[in-house]
């Protein structure tokens, strides 16, 4: 390496470190919507439609990161909150943003803490080919409580054997002569899953992770 292909590489590593290989993830962002009602505060849930991918969970308004549409992260969930609720960003002051969220089905997560208006829920236009409807949740609620703990395991397939009885391989671990550990199905990592309770409803997933963050703020 010559000395000015080194200066080179040192002016174009990042002034601020972010994820590595961050354009292979699906990049979005969710808006946690606070608001005031009778001198408490609640969280303000969505019931996802049931006709949609991953429909009746509960989770933040939020959405994929759209290039050309939006100039950051703070953009695509005040953006993804608009289409989804008809809350508009006048009615939301961001206050602050937790730690970005690097979850197991290949997503990154921007997550940011807002307050919304109490008039903006009257005025709110659902968008019901994605919302069934919201949840309002008193936040001093979901602190007292403890939520339930489960544990999942996740492996890594090299291949998979279809409906015909055929091998599909996903990844050649034999043609690359590597060891005979990735040449099977390996991993088998356990992670926790978190499991919050709303009278019927039922709080878990990515939504839960970043609700217990969140609950640790206060």
């Amino acid at each position: 390496m010559k000395k000015e292909d080194l200066k080179k590489m040192i002016s174009n590593l990042p002034k601020y470190p972010s994820v590595l290989g961050r354009d292979r993830f699906f990049n979005s962002a969710v808006l946690i919507p606070l608001v005031k009602i009778k001198g408490e505060y609640y969280l303000l849930f969505q019931k996802r439609a049931a006709n949609i991918r991953q429909g009746g969970d509960i989770c933040f308004p939020g959405g994929g990161f759209e290039k050309g549409i939006d100039k950051n992260f703070k953009q695509t969930a005040l953006r993804e909150t608009k289409e989804e609720l008809g809350i508009d960003k006048k009615e939301i002051k961001i206050v602050g943003q937790l730690d970005t969220m690097v979850a197991p089905i290949g997503a990154i997560v921007e997550v940011f803490v807002g307050i919304i208006k109490k008039k903006a829920l009257k005025n709110m236009v659902i968008d019901k080919n994605e919302v069934e409807k919201i949840i309002l949740v008193p936040l001093s609620y979901l602190k007292k409580q403890e939520p339930e703990v489960y544990t999942l395991k996740s492996e890594v397939k090299p291949y998979e054997i279809n409906e015909l009885g055929e091998k599909e391989i996903y990844f050649p671990a034999e043609e690359l002569g590597l060891p005979e550990v990735y040449k099977e199905p390996w991993g088998n990592k356990k992670h926790k899953v978190w499991v919050y309770k709303y009278k019927d409803e039922v709080i878990w997933g990515m939504t839960a992770v970043i609700l217990q963050d969140f609950l640790k703020k206060y």
